[in-house]
């Protein structure tokens, strides 16, 4: 694309001047009267804000009005803009300009109706241009590789809407299929860890920092929603953004959230973009106004597919907008705006069959998760993931502290009951630390099983594989040893940090005592300690992760950090419907049929999957008949039934507890939200409470979280549950124990509630 530049600057109080230069061409210049400008930025004012209607309808009369009107101001008698037009592969506008006059919808240039940032032929992209100065200069050279980007999603508690930044990940990874994307995500959601990932991958690493969340703005300084440690909302300013890059801008920064481009005051204030390019950003991408979160999505995707093709970044944004506006008939379509400085708007990458083109070394996790029979993945892939946001945070502290801090563990406990996706969350997790190899197992371990180590782990060399190999099948040496020299500094594994996965260890690696607790089955009794120790004695990287329904005692000497999982939140299971497509609300089943499944997974997201495919394939049975919808809801429900007797019900589970245990499940159970262990005291008056709380939670029968304000452990029974515990109560026992409720937590929530901070 060719390359245009407007200058407007305020020559005298009553006079401006435009200049419009082309490269190796003299500049055009001509005079405008300040009151032609007032009056258009009034026309603005009154047409182009957040107050407006017209930006958000698409095809609005008034924006082609607007638009026109701004082609006029731009083209004058002198038609200027006629030179821009007769390029075939279109221009590019680079705008200098006061900020009241740089913050016009420049994106809107309209001429005989047709807006000319969408054109067919000759398409312009305006450039709102930022100092005098590139950050990169001479000749810009595309990475020959795939596209690096640095992912960064912001979803602090208590701000609304909730973004759906998981589907703009999967979106980003689909649309990039074909070249590939090597995407690290940074979870945290705060500057701390966005701190962190740029000095580890150090200048130069990254193409593309692509941060997703909410902006706002006080007294004239805009802000970037952040996260702090424990997931409240903290305010961010382009130099604090900035500081935590430490200089190491990528080619590309995209603030997506909206009012990201929005300068404060009508342009009396740099807006968030700019103040990015400013900091030392070479070109930024924002949104003016508040923009859908579906519309986001689809241009990022477009944008980053076009980029991944190895598309110069002009062309990319070009044809980002086109695909909102033309293919998606998006209303917010004009509201991406690109701040840059002089750097060229060059490719990042070169074409996917570029000689001597590197590959994508990125593996997808959830293909390590297979069914032996099947061999289909049994785990959420990264498209299907939704939701644990928190959970994930506190477990990458876990898999990320440092083997000399104090406390610091081993290993990593997903416990909870069957269906809630800790193997899901487990793959999760393998993607988030992409640092470290993997080394799945899945059900009984023994230790010729063990020893399948060496070929799921990618060694540096053939000789550390070797060498790897003859340690583990040395049976002359004790396991905790072999182990130990597997990963000292010197061993084949010292230079490689590992994450080991023992998925589904309730199978074959833990027996049942008499009173009901598990403990580690006699092959797993020799492997997790000897394991665990190896890691605590070299201080090695590495870690262990478990996905277990029951709990176990720790191996004496080790520590491993136990993370419970919950039944999704309303927020997470929206996510989570949303992408089933038998349940999201846009389906075509009898919202009837809908609604009770739904009702009836209670949040678990294994049965949501299950109902949301019976649902489909009797769907398609009947094709044009009409449903047999009593048979189809009575299926639904007897899934259910199926799914609790398979999930609880095994080995006789529940009904093997004490009938004092059960019936603090069923007392418990009358809360439909998750209430810390005082309320749990005081609907069971027992003196085995502790106890049977303990058991229970071991078992998998009651779920165990983490309350987001305390940080203390907060109890719920699943809904799943309630047709199995609720007879073991009377009608006032139920309506005594929901009064005795109401006072704990009345007493505990309103009384005397916990500080935000923990003090």
């Amino acid at each position: 694309m060719s390359t245009f530049d407007l200058e407007v600057f305020e020559q005298t109080s009553h006079h401006y001047e435009l200049r419009l230069s082309a490269e190796g061409q003299p500049p055009r210049v001509r005079g405008l009267d300040r009151a032609a400008v007032d009056e258009l930025l009034t026309l603005v004012r009154r047409d182009y804000s957040t107050d407006a209607t017209a930006y958000k309808v698409y095809g609005a009369a008034g924006l082609a009005e607007l638009g026109t009107r701004l082609a006029e101001f731009l083209d004058g008698d002198e038609r200027w803009l006629a030179p821009m037009l007769a390029h075939p592969a279109g221009a590019v506008l680079r705008i200098s300009a006061e900020q009241r006059l740089r913050h016009l919808p420049w994106e809107l240039l309209a001429r005989e109706g047709g807006f000319l940032t969408v054109a067919g032929r000759a398409p312009l992209l305006p450039v709102r241009t930022v100092g005098t100065h590139a950050a990169l200069t001479g000749q810009v050279a595309p990475g020959n590789r795939p596209l690096r980007v640095l992912f960064m999603a912001a979803s602090p508690e208590g701000v609304e809407p909730v973004l759906n930044f998981e589907a703009e990940e999967a979106a980003i990874l689909a649309a990039t299929r074909r070249t590939g994307t090597d995407l690290v995500v940074e979870e945290s959601g705060s500057l701390e860890g966005l701190r962190f990932l740029s000095r580890d991958y150090g200048p130069g690493h990254f193409d593309v920092l692509h941060l997703s969340g909410h902006a706002t703005t006080a007294g004239g300084q805009p802000f970037f929603l952040l996260e702090d440690e424990y997931g409240r909302p903290t305010r961010a300013t382009a130099d604090q953004l900035a500081e935590a890059m430490q200089g190491h801008w990528p080619r590309l920064v995209f603030v997506s959230g909206c009012l990201t481009a929005d300068a404060p005051d009508g342009g009396v204030f740099p807006s968030m973009s700019e103040s990015l390019v400013a900091a030392g950003a070479p070109a930024v991408l924002g949104w003016a106004l508040p923009v859908g979160d579906v519309s986001a999505t689809d241009f990022a995707a477009a944008l980053y597919q076009a980029l991944a093709d190895g598309g110069p970044l002009d062309r990319a944004v070009v044809e980002a907008r086109r695909h909102l506006f033309h293919e998606r008939k998006s209303s917010y379509w004009h509201l991406l705006r690109v701040y840059a400085d002089r750097s060229p708007l060059a490719p990042l990458v070169t074409p996917l069959h570029t000689r001597g083109r590197k590959r994508l070394q990125v593996r997808a996790a959830d293909q390590q998760f297979l069914d032996p029979q099947t061999q289909l993945s049994r785990v959420a892939s990264r498209a299907e993931f939704v939701g644990r946001r928190r959970v994930i945070q506190r477990c990458l502290r876990v898999l990320r502290q440092p083997a000399d801090t104090p406390g610091a563990a081993q290993g990593l406990l997903l416990a909870g009951m069957g269906g809630l996706g800790k193997s899901s969350l487990a793959s999760r997790l393998l993607e988030r630390v992409p640092t470290h190899q993997r080394a799945v197992w899945y059900g009984r371990v023994d230790a010729i099983k063990f020893r399948e180590l060496t070929s799921k782990i990618r060694f540096d060399s053939l000789d550390q594989s070797i060498e790897a190999a003859a340690l583990l099948d040395n049976e002359q040496v004790p396991l905790s040893i072999r182990l130990r020299h597997l990963l000292d500094v010197d061993g084949p594994l010292g230079d490689t940090p590992c994450l080991f996965v023992f998925d589904d260890f309730e199978t074959g690696n833990l027996d049942t005592r008499d009173d009901g607790s598990r403990v580690l089955a006699p092959a797993m009794a020799e492997i997790l300690p000897a394991l665990l120790a190896a890691i605590r004695d070299t201080g090695s990287p590495s870690r262990v992760i478990i996905t277990s329904r029951y709990r176990f005692p720790t191996p004496v000497g080790t520590t491993i950090a136990v993370e419970a999982l919950e039944t999704l939140t309303p927020v997470e299971q929206t996510k989570k419907i949303a992408n089933l497509t038998n349940l999201r609300p846009e389906s075509i089943i009898n919202p009837t049929i809908r609604i009770r499944a739904i009702e009836a997974a209670a949040g678990n997201p294994r049965l949501l999957d299950w109902l949301d495919r019976i649902i489909g394939d009797a769907n398609r049975d009947v094709g044009d008949a009409t449903l047999d919808v009593d048979g189809l809801l009575a299926a639904i429900e007897g899934e259910a039934d199926k799914f609790r007797r398979e999930t609880v019900l095994a080995d006789n589970l529940l009904g093997s507890q004490p009938l004092e245990l059960r019936r603090m499940l069923a007392k418990v159970n009358v809360v439909e939200l998750p209430i810390p262990a005082a309320t749990v005291h005081a609907l069971h008056q027992h003196p085995d409470a502790a106890r049977h709380l303990q058991r229970a939670v071991e078992l998998g029968l009651l779920e165990e979280g983490t309350d987001p304000e305390s940080r203390e452990p907060r109890y719920f029974v699943s809904n799943v549950l309630h047709p199995l515990v609720r007879p073991l109560i009377t009608d006032d026992e139920h309506t005594e124990a929901c009064a005795a409720a109401a006072r704990s937590l009345y007493q505990l929530w309103v009384l005397a509630p916990t500080p935000a901070d923990g003090h």
